[in-house]
Order: structure tokens, then C-alpha cells, then sequence
């Protein structure tokens, strides 16, 4: 697809899209569950819905079904700030619905209605637009497009037009329900970290990507294959970002968790905020760290994306509340 006349965005995010039916009673069951909430999700849209509430501009390239759904999910999207020209409807498919219970504060199944495959998966070279993907300063992608073609072979296309360029980011964003077997998740993941620069993953994507679980061993098995930045999100140690040069750690945040779902699409989003602004790796760290944290504390994933002043006023009150705690502690010794 040539799309020279078009502005070059700062994000170009390539990944799935669903429609999010959340329950609105939590620890219920789904048997149990007397409303729902309608929402946009998906994990590439999700960033993409970050990136944009950031204030910072970003298409996204995904399909929908060929339904009243998909009719919601373009329009939604756009009216969150995310330019959906890229978003086209296969005919004959349903979109893409997503189901899920809510029990606070570390238990959220999912159950996700796209089988035997998902209008996502139909993404073709010609849906690319080449040219904004060779130029724009982010080229976002996730393991999941991998699993099935003819997606499959369209990020490679991608991947080839873009030639390895700085801030190409896989997301390692490993679900099983949408592979054959693990063998076939790490073969895919694997050949694809030949062709990016970025990768963000927690341990166990780290381990279907490089048979590391590790955090050192990962990163070091990640900047390896040639990634310039290896990010891994190490549960309640924080997440640690490596580089040739430089290790950072930014420290878990407690919060208060409502609904973990969506938390690593925030930190996503808030991740290409600190690159597109040019922010040091720690501050980029404690950004994307805080914008997961600060989700985390909403009931939905598309409609929590912070904005940075959202951001900026979350981080101040952590910060205060850390202050108050190691206050409170120093006294408890001294007492």
C-alpha cells in the first residue's frame, strides 16, 4: 500500500483487535454475571490507544470481522485518537469477542472467541502501508501476529521495508491458546528477533523466545541476536531494561490491583512516549512502569489508558505515599 502523501506518524502498530464484553460485578463468575461493558481491545490496540492518549500520533493496521462489531471497533478506535485508515473488515468472518471474569487481585481469565483463526490473522502485505512503516519512528509488533498466516509473512514484508531500523519492537506477548504448541512459538519468535530491535517480554515470554527465564540470561540471550534493547518485565522484582551499555530497573509500584488486564499495553504505550521524546532509559523505565501500575487500578484496558497528566499526578502520588511509608518505618525503628 504507498501512502507518500500521507503524514508519517509517529507509531505504526501492527496486531490484533478485539471487542472487550468486561463484566461490570467483580469476583463473579461468568455464570453469574448479571451486565457487561462494552470496550475496544486487543493488545496492539491497546498501545496504540496509549500511545495516542499520550498525545502522540499513531496508526494502527489490523481487520476486523465483517459485522456490526467491526463497524464499532473502526469507529472506536478513531475516536480515540488512533488513525484507523488502516482498519478493513474480512468478509465472511466475525470479530473477534472477548469475555472475562474479575477477581482482585491477581486472577483474570479470559476467554477469547476466535477460533479456528481471527480477521487479525488476514493482515496481508497489501493492508501495509510500506512506506510509513520503512519512516516512522516506532514500528510496533507482537508475537501473536506470528502464529498464523498470511500474517505471518506480512510482518516479514513489514520487517523487510523497515530494514532493521532503530525503535522496530516486538512485543513478545506469548498466549498459548493462539498456537499449535509451544515448539511452534519459539521456532516463529525466534526467526522474527533477527529482524527487530527492541523486544519487551516477562519471563515466561522470554523463555518461549530464547529458553531463558532467567532475567540476565534473557537479556543477554536477547542482545545476542542483535536487539538493541531488551526489556524484562520480572514480576514483583520491577522490570529491567538492557542494553549493550547500560542496565536500569525501575522497582515495582504497589497499587491496589482492580483489573490486570491491559496493564502491559499501558506500559507499552508509555514505553514509545519515552522513546519518541528522546527520555533516558531510566526515566523511559519508570514511565512505562507507572502507566502499567496506574491501569492496573482502572476496570478496563482501552478506556484506562492514562494521559500524561494523568501520568504526571499518579507519579506524584506514589511518590508521596513511598515518602510517608519510609517515614513511618524509619519512626517504627527508632521507636
Amino acid at each position: 500500500m504507498n501512502t507518500l502523501n500521507n503524514t508519517i506518524p509517529d507509531v505504526v502498530a501492527v496486531g490484533r483487535v478485539c471487542i472487550d464484553i468486561y463484566p461490570e460485578q467483580f469476583g463473579v463468575g461468568l455464570a453469574d454475571i448479571e451486565s457487561f461493558s462494552k470496550s475496544i481491545g486487543g493488545s496492539a490496540t491497546n498501545v496504540a490507544v496509549a500511545v495516542a492518549q499520550l498525545g502522540n500520533s499513531v496508526r494502527l493496521v489490523t481487520r476486523t470481522g465483517d459485522d456490526p462489531f467491526g463497524e464499532y471497533a473502526r469507529t472506536e478506535i478513531g475516536r480515540l485518537g488512533v488513525d484507523n485508515t488502516g482498519i478493513t473488515p474480512v468478509p465472511g468472518l466475525q470479530s473477534v469477542i472477548t469475555f472475562c471474569e474479575v477477581f482482585p487481585p491477581d486472577d483474570f481469565p479470559l476467554y477469547i472467541y476466535r477460533k479456528p483463526t481471527a480477521p487479525d490473522m488476514y493482515v496481508e502485505d497489501s493492508d501495509l502501508p510500506l512506506d510509513l512503516i520503512e519512516q516512522a519512528p516506532i514500528f510496533w509488533t507482537t508475537a501473536t501476529g506470528l502464529s498464523r498466516e498470511p500474517s505471518r509473512s506480512a510482518h516479514y514484508t513489514a520487517w523487510a521495508a523497515r530494514g532493521r531500523r532503530s525503535n522496530t519492537v516486538l512485543d513478545l506477548d506469548y498466549r498459548p491458546m493462539f498456537w499449535d504448541n509451544e515448539d511452534h512459538a519459539h521456532t516463529a519468535v525466534s526467526e522474527a528477533l533477527d529482524h527487530v530491535t527492541i523486544t519487551v517480554g516477562n519471563l515466561e515470554e522470554c523463555r518461549v523466545a530464547v529458553g531463558e527465564s532467567d532475567p540476565e540470561r534473557a537479556a543477554d540471550a536477547l542482545l545476542d541476536r542483535g536487539v538493541e534493547l531488551a526489556i524484562v518485565k520480572m514480576g514483583p522484582r520491577g522490570v529491567m531494561a538492557r542494553t549493550r551499555t547500560e542496565r536500569v530497573v525501575s522497582e515495582p509500584i504497589s497499587v491496589d490491583v482492580v483489573n490486570g488486564l491491559g496493564a502491559g499495553d499501558a506500559f507499552g504505550g508509555a514505553l514509545c512516549h519515552g522513546l519518541l521524546h528522546g527520555l533516558p532509559l531510566q526515566q523511559t523505565l519508570d514511565l512505562a512502569n507507572a502507566a502499567g501500575a496506574l491501569v492496573a487500578t482502572r476496570p478496563q484496558c482501552s478506556l484506562a489508558m492514562p494521559t500524561l497528566a494523568d501520568l504526571n499526578e499518579f507519579a506524584a502520588r506514589t511518590k508521596k505515599s513511598h515518602h510517608e511509608e519510609t517515614a513511618a518505618a524509619a519512626h517504627a525503628a527508632t521507636t
